[in-house]
């Protein structure tokens, strides 16, 4: 019977959902980030390993002026924005500054991007964490003492107040058109320059493989 018993309470042990042995998995994590037009810097975080989702729309503002029409005045205060939601357990966020500062958009570029002049273009970060602050605001410290980029460095570190996104047709914009001429020049680089620069970040069914 002792043996019985002590067999109960083994299967028991094992089979409770808060047993030691188990690990929860660790939550999905957001960041908010600005570098320009958002088709470009959605149609790059897309295609990242661990990213689950990236949305384009806009934040700095308020909710009542997060509309393209108005966002495009560069009077609202709110910038093109892509939220990028992830798993920390297979991305790190010192990856996503990776792509983000060498890869979707030049930080140096004051209220630019490219072609796109306007506040609502400027570099920004828009974290949702301390840690993510202190990380990002390490991670540019290291670009400027590497003389990474010849100019200065011009994002802005801000906590996210909040994100909305955008219309409809804006998402997965570039992916839906992909003979579009902006899309062409000024995005499609970018998802190259990904694939040559961190190989290993790529997921295997990101858009526009050849």
């Amino acid at each position: 019977m002792k043996i019985f018993a002590a067999v109960a309470l083994l299967l028991a042990v094992a089979a409770a959902p808060n047993a030691p042995s188990q690990s929860a998995a660790a939550p999905l994590q957001r960041v908010v980030l600005a570098g320009g037009c958002f088709w470009g810097m959605q149609l790059v975080f897309e295609s990242v390993k661990g990213v689950t989702s990236a949305v384009a729309g806009y934040s700095g503002g308020a909710a009542a002026t997060a509309h393209y029409d108005i966002v495009s005045t560069g009077t609202t205060g709110h910038a093109e924005s892509v939220e990028v939601t992830y798993d920390p357990a297979k991305i790190s966020f010192k990856q996503l500054l990776d792509v983000y500062f060498l890869v979707a958009h030049d930080p140096t570029e004051l209220d630019r991007q490219g072609p796109d002049d306007g506040t609502q273009y400027r570099s920004e970060i828009f974290y949702a964490t301390d840690a993510q602050r202190a990380q990002a605001q390490a991670y540019i410290a290291r670009l400027e003492r590497d003389h990474v980029y010849v100019s200065p460095i011009v994002t802005i570190l801000a906590p996210l107040r909040g994100f909305y996104p955008a219309e409809a047709y804006h998402q997965d914009f570039a992916v839906h058109n992909p003979q579009n001429p902006y899309i062409v020049f000024n995005d499609l680089p970018k998802l190259r320059k990904l694939r040559q620069e961190f190989p290993a970040l790529v997921k295997p069914n990101a858009p526009f493989a050849s």
